[in-house]
């Protein structure tokens, strides 16, 4: 889980490095610019960023489901080799699929005022630029949404389907409480980030005004990396000791 944990923090790392610094800059002098490059490695990043975690929230929620519903087999099933190729499986995917994306999106012919109306290089923004046919783009995005999107999706719940018919299984509360606490963190995490992620891409955009839009951006790439380590901090008893004993040290 731990390990699961630091990816998840490198692509947080990456994520707020692609995008915020820019968008102070922006907000500070109400605009700014950008060049062409610029913009598709700050889309491409963004993909992979938001591609991994996709893929990273779904093989957590397997970790979680072994470890409640198998925990017998857990330290042979979810081996440090096996957590290793599923990670590295998952950063692979993310960087060969997205630059090919990119690339395609890249390709396409853009004229007329070259203003982005948006915090970042986001995919809705660009194609509005376009001038060619982006048909090519939209049937990237149906087919990718596959593996990405909906089987993640549909792995997260089912693995959390039946974490919750074997945790109502356990005799006692406080197994019930302790098995819910291992993989509550992760749960909150997966809401949030797949909550903004469908409000943007998924659900249609006829009634959300552009300042809309641009808030439920910035919730999935400024609010939900600034939080995933304080959900995973206080919901973890080690780093509250840790926090209790040092506290402890300065005051005495």
């Amino acid at each position: 889980m731990y390990f699961f944990i630091s990816q998840l923090s490198i692509s947080d790392m990456v994520l707020s490095t692609d995008i915020v610094p820019n968008m102070f800059h922006i907000l500070l002098n109400n605009g700014g610019t950008i060049s062409f490059i610029g913009c598709m490695t700050q889309f491409y990043f963004f993909c992979v960023s938001e591609a991994f975690e996709c893929l990273l929230l779904a093989v957590m929620s397997f970790d979680r489901y072994v470890a409640i519903c198998n925990p017998l087999r857990y330290t042979s099933i979810m081996t440090s080799e096996h957590c290793a190729k599923l990670t590295i499986s998952c950063w692979v995917f993310g960087f060969s699929i997205m630059l090919i994306y990119t690339i395609t999106t890249a390709s396409l012919n853009y004229c007329g005022p070259n203003v982005i109306d948006h915090v970042f290089c986001d995919l809705v923004p660009l194609l509005e630029l376009a001038c060619s046919n982006t048909f090519i783009i939209d049937l990237e995005v149906y087919l990718l949404s596959f593996p990405i999107v909906f089987i993640p999706t549909t792995i997260i719940v089912m693995s959390y389907t039946y974490i919750v018919l074997a945790v109502l299984r356990i005799p006692s509360s406080t197994g019930r409480q302790k098995a819910f606490s291992t993989c509550s963190a992760h749960l909150i995490v997966v809401s949030i980030f797949y909550w903004t992620i469908f409000s943007v891409y998924v659900v249609p955009s006829k009634g959300k005004t552009i300042t809309m839009s641009k808030i439920l951006s910035l919730l999935y790439t400024v609010f939900t990396p600034l939080v995933n380590p304080i959900i995973y901090s206080l919901r973890n008893k080690d780093i509250l000791q840790a926090i209790k004993g040092k506290r402890h040290k300065h005051v005495s």
